[in-house]
């Protein structure tokens, strides 16, 4: 009961991460910050990373996979659209970082999300 609250009272926080990460994104690109970049779309992945953690409440099983793979794909992505990193390239270190990311995610050191309950069903 006592992790109900917990969560409802990290909606808006989250809610407040992502307007500011779009908004922020979205200024970026209307003032020609890089103008080959699409700062929201890179600024969606980031924050999105960001809110894994923090909707979370840290580090687990889930958050250490996608919060850092929606990160490192922002910053892949922003080196694709400057041009210094092909495509060809991105995809297959994105794929490498979600391999190592599951991999480290299996350490028993990594607690399992709180939300997960491996308890018996009731009969």
């Amino acid at each position: 009961m006592s992790s109900t609250p917990s969560r409802s009272s990290k909606a808006p926080v989250a809610l407040a991460l992502l307007m500011i990460g779009v908004g922020a994104g979205w200024l970026l690109t209307e003032l020609q910050f890089g103008p080959r970049i699409n700062w929201t779309w890179t600024a969606v992945l980031i924050v999105t990373g960001v809110l894994a953690f923090v909707l979370s409440g840290g580090l687990d099983k889930v958050s250490v996979v996608l919060g850092p793979f929606l990160i490192v794909g922002g910053l892949l992505s922003i080196a694709r659209q400057t041009g210094a990193l092909g495509e060809n390239v991105e995809m297959p270190v994105l794929v490498i970082v979600a391999g190592c990311l599951f991999l480290f995610a299996q350490s028993s050191r990594v607690p399992l999300p709180r939300w997960y309950d491996v308890s018996p069903p009731r009969t």
